[in-house]
């Protein structure tokens, strides 16, 4: 196992990448209370885990 496998939290910058979306539009989601953020020392960061259930929660089924 690598450690990329290992990684849980991510930077803003690194979130932005991991959900196709800009560093920005995470703030936002974050400002607005759909991304959890965790704050240490000054930084925020992402848990994998929250943008996990992010794209879980916003994933549409196909219809048939």
């Amino acid at each position: 196992m690598n450690s990329q496998q290992l990684k849980r939290l991510f930077t803003l910058h690194e979130a932005a990448i991991y959900l196709g979306r800009s560093v920005w539009s995470i703030r936002r989601l974050i400002w607005n209370g759909d991304l959890p953020q965790v704050r240490a020392g000054g930084r925020v960061h992402v848990d994998i885990r929250d943008m996990n259930e992010f794209i879980d929660k916003h994933k549409e089924e196909e219809l048939t």
